[in-house]
């Protein structure tokens, strides 16, 4: 790497940071004011970096395009696939990978349990948004007239005595999954199989994608899959954290 590079970009670190002056950035590159400023200039007019009245300096417009441009190429599900193979393979249970596309979720990536269980989802399949874990997690981040607007038009299929069936109850349950942060198909899609859904979020904690865990009752019971919750928000921050989610700009 040349000099001069390896100079702009600890520039650049250096502005991550907070704003800095020319005096401030000569001393702690140990360099020149001339060859710092020479730097800035150059990074100033292609938008890297601008500097205030106070001739302070701070990241420019043009790197923020670039860093939103770096963040949405980042595929959810190329970026999700190793982590949920990791978590398939720690507990042998289905776990399921969804979006929300064209106002339906659907699965987009799935690994199936160890067990000889087969579950109903395939890949490319919409998740009924009523009574799925998935479901309700990705719709629950959406806003609230939004939500009432897909409550409306929901046809609440009975597929278990458990299904909810009106939107008063759906719009409740969905106050609950954003409270609680995570969602539950207590077999509600499929008789005697339970599901626990998490969010996993993009750099701007915008909920881009969820995760879930599927297992029939013959294998784990209702306490003993939510017992896996941890688990599963392990995995779903781990793949936030892959897209340029921080903790710290987690909103409640």
């Amino acid at each position: 790497m040349s000099q001069s590079l390896s100079r702009a970009l600890t520039i650049l670190g250096l502005l991550g940071e907070e704003t800095r002056s020319l005096d401030q950035l000569a001393r702690e590159l140990d360099v020149h004011k001339t060859t710092v400023l020479r730097l800035l200039r150059t990074m100033e007019s292609d938008r890297f970096v601008q500097h205030d009245a106070d001739h302070r300096y701070v990241l420019g417009s043009r790197f923020f395009e670039l860093a939103n441009r770096a963040l949405e190429q980042r595929d959810v599900r190329t970026v999700a696939r190793p982590h949920l193979a990791a978590l398939n393979a720690a507990t042998g249970q289905t776990i399921h990978l969804a979006t929300l596309e064209g106002g339906e979720a659907v699965y987009i990536d799935k690994f199936d349990a160890t067990q000889s269980v087969r579950m109903y989802s395939r890949i490319g399949r919409p998740a009924p948004l009523h009574c799925t874990a998935v479901g309700k997690v990705l719709v629950s981040a959406l806003p609230r007239a939004e939500q009432r607007q897909i409550a409306q038009r929901i046809e609440y299929a009975r597929f278990t005595d458990r299904t909810i069936d009106s939107a008063e109850r759906y719009l409740a349950e969905l106050d609950l999954v954003a409270e609680q942060g995570y969602a539950e198909d207590h077999e509600e899609h499929e008789t005697f199989v339970n599901c626990v859904g998490v969010p996993i979020l993009d750099g701007t904690g915008r909920t881009v994608a969820a995760v879930s865990m599927s297992v029939p009752d013959m294998l784990l019971d209702h306490g003993q899959v939510l017992g896996k919750l941890p688990e599963i928000l392990a995995v779903a921050e781990s793949i936030s954290a892959d897209l340029g989610w921080k903790p710290t700009e987690k909103t409640s």
